[in-house]
């Protein structure tokens, strides 16, 4: 299913709309699309290097705008909506922990955490939660995501050509690697407590620890 939703993405990179679908899979992505718009900014950019810049951010306003749905979703409708999402890709066991954290870390997790490639989607419905203070989420959401998406369309803006060439040259091994670090992300949002100490009460953290500290 993520080889199908994969291809259909990249294909939008081509449609006269390609600026709407990036802004749309950009948003969608944040809160309950499991196909991040790294591959269609890419290929975007590569067409159109000159406009690599508006196309990182558009990314960047868009999936800071889903990650507010996506915090929406966790704090109002979580049992009625933000439940069955995570379950359906696979982030469900992880969200204890993820709840741990952010409620005792905050923007540092959004930082670290929202710029790799652990799907923003856990990070989004999470945050709204645990009731992360707003301002805190979207500042911290700016700038993980502009880090991110601001970054790419700098390169393609910057050194546009030589850029270009190579990933032409490259362009089936890069769309491969594109689907592995999609696949990647999931895995990472299994190792999410990697980096701290095995005592740490996070690692271990489950729904009925959360409910008990008052997670929200």
């Amino acid at each position: 299913m993520l080889t199908r939703l994969y291809q259909w993405t990249l294909a939008k990179a081509a449609h006269r709309h390609a600026e709407r679908w990036l802004f749309a899979v950009s948003f969608m992505e944040s809160s309950f699309f499991p196909i991040p718009p790294h591959p269609l900014l890419g290929l975007m950019c590569l067409a159109r290097p000159e406009r690599a810049l508006r196309f990182g951010f558009i990314c960047t306003l868009a999936s800071v705008l889903g990650g507010m749905l996506g915090y929406a979703i966790g704090h109002f409708l979580y049992e009625a909506l933000g439940q069955q999402i995570l379950t359906a890709l696979g982030l469900a066991a992880k969200f204890p922990v993820a709840a741990c954290y952010l409620r005792d870390y905050g923007a540092e997790i959004i930082l670290i955490k929202g710029a790799t490639p652990i799907p923003f989607k856990l990070i989004t419905i999470t945050a709204g939660f645990v009731g992360l203070s707003l301002f805190t989420f979207l500042w911290a959401s700016i700038v993980s995501r502009a880090f991110q998406f601001m970054l790419v369309g700098f390169l393609f803006w910057k050194f546009g050509r030589p850029i270009k060439a190579f990933i032409e040259k490259y362009l089936a091994w890069l769309s491969a690697l594109f689907l592995v670090l999609i696949v990647g992300g999931f895995l990472a949002a299994s190792m999410l407590t990697g980096g701290v100490k095995k005592d740490d009460k996070c690692s271990h953290a489950t729904m009925a620890t959360l409910n008990v500290t008052g997670a929200r």
